[in-house]
């Protein structure tokens, strides 16, 4: 990803993502995110990469990113070892869309903001949690 692909919207910012099966996925980025990119950029070009290798100074590559992601991963304090293995940028890719769907989102927003073809394929991804039901959101 390189700078171009950030641009600022209302008073956030989005990120366009290229990604499996070769979908763009516009994210939107929330205000504070939006501002630490903006000081993390200070005056690079647009053409330079976001995140960028130590030791070979271009775009950092898949197997970077899931050492990166895995060594964080097991730093978080309080998260299981067993969980911690298991996270991946697909994970975190996919995380969100739980917390979305526990703070009211729709699951077709969710599959939208995804890039989902299917709403089953959403589906898989959203955990319910051994304290829920469906019968807790009716009238008694």
């Amino acid at each position: 990803m390189q700078w171009f692909s950030l641009q600022p919207r209302d008073v956030g910012g989005q990120v366009l993502v290229y990604g499996k099966g070769g979908k763009t996925r516009a994210i939107k980025l929330p205000a504070s995110l939006w501002q630490e990119l903006q000081l993390l950029r200070g005056d690079a070009a647009i053409r330079k990469p976001v995140f960028t290798s130590r030791k070979k100074k271009g775009h950092l590559k898949e197997m970077q990113v899931n050492r990166i992601v895995k060594a964080a991963a097991k730093r978080v304090p309080g998260l299981e070892e067993a969980v911690a293995e298991n996270v991946s940028p697909h994970w975190l890719r996919h995380a969100p869309a739980s917390h979305a769907t526990d703070r009211g989102a729709l699951v077709h927003l969710v599959k939208e903001t995804l890039g989902h073809a299917n709403i089953a394929t959403t589906g898989r991804y959203l955990h319910a949690r051994p304290t829920d039901s469906s019968s807790l959101y009716l009238d008694s």
